[in-house]
């Protein structure tokens, strides 16, 4: 990477609640490659949002690896890496830290472009790849049709930031009339349609006719209908419940859903899973 690209990368400052994610997924997979190799299988590392590859620490200062590098050092070894980022000096940067490597494919686009016609189909080419998708955005920038490709093929697991924070923020509001066009549009294709709404508004009589209210009890609706979406709409055989990730205020930025074949294998990543995050609920950090 030439110093005048490097000079325009500023890695992103990332909370503990980004930082104990990190951990989740190291953890998880260890297992998921030391499973597959036993077994004479195929596993593949997939990110749709890899970033620089590393971050800065918001406790520390300190420069921490991102889940790409942590992927790279993984042992048992993942076959293939596939890394994607919008963003062109992020890009640079995994080319960089992939230098040498042949087993790493890096996309500088759009993840919902990529994934679906480049590296959905290259798992798919063999009936013993088997992939583990990180799927991370910063907010409502994944497409419903990327989610339910991964589930639909039978050989994709995925972890999902469920952007919650970015949905209140910007979606659901009080006043469906000061939410933007743009808001509603990326709600709706990371939902697939519109059947996100009667999970959030009820319908009220009011003086001048019927009225829409936020539902006070709306995000837990919207997490029960997700999961059972991943499920019925997507294919995935297993979702545990997801894990809310607060900041340092408590409050809730994004659920962390994790999402597995109709198989004996996604049935034990499902309990794997489960038990990594029953640790940190144990220890008192979720």
């Amino acid at each position: 990477m030439s110093s005048s690209k490097s000079s325009q990368l500023k890695l992103d400052e990332i909370g503990k609640w980004s930082e104990l994610k990190l951990e989740i997924i190291r953890k998880y997979a260890h297992s998921y490659t030391t499973i597959l190799t036993s077994h004479r299988l195929s596993p593949i590392y997939i990110d749709g949002f890899a970033g620089a590859g590393e971050h800065i620490s918001r406790t520390t200062g300190e420069r921490i690896k991102g889940s790409p590098l942590e992927a790279f050092e993984t042992r048992p070894s993942f076959a293939a890496f596939h890394l994607v980022d919008l963003e062109g000096t992020r890009a640079d940067a995994l080319k960089a830290l992939a230098a040498g490597r042949t087993d790493t494919k890096i996309y500088h686009g759009d993840c919902n472009d990529v994934l679906l016609n480049k590296v959905f189909p290259e798992v798919a080419k063999s009936v013993f790849n088997r992939a583990l998708c990180i799927l991370d955005p910063y907010g409502l920038h994944l497409d419903w049709e990327v989610i339910q490709a991964a589930g639909r093929t039978g050989q994709i697991e995925i972890f999902l930031n469920f952007a919650t924070g970015d949905m209140q923020r910007n979606v659901f509001r009080k006043d469906q009339s000061k939410v933007s066009a743009e808001s509603l549009e990326r709600m709706n294709r990371f939902w697939g349609d519109e059947s996100w709404k009667p999970l959030i508004y009820t319908t009220q009589q009011g003086l001048f006719g019927d009225m829409e209210e936020k539902d006070r009890l709306s995000v837990t609706n919207l997490l029960t209908a997700f999961k059972s979406r991943l499920k019925k709409v997507a294919g995935f055989g297993f979702v545990p419940e997801p894990v809310p990730m607060k900041n340092s205020k408590g409050t809730v930025i994004y659920h962390l859903f994790y999402a597995s074949p109709k198989s004996k294998g996604g049935e034990l990543g499902q309990k794997i899973v489960t038990q990594i995050m029953n640790k940190y609920r144990e220890e008192g950090q979720i």
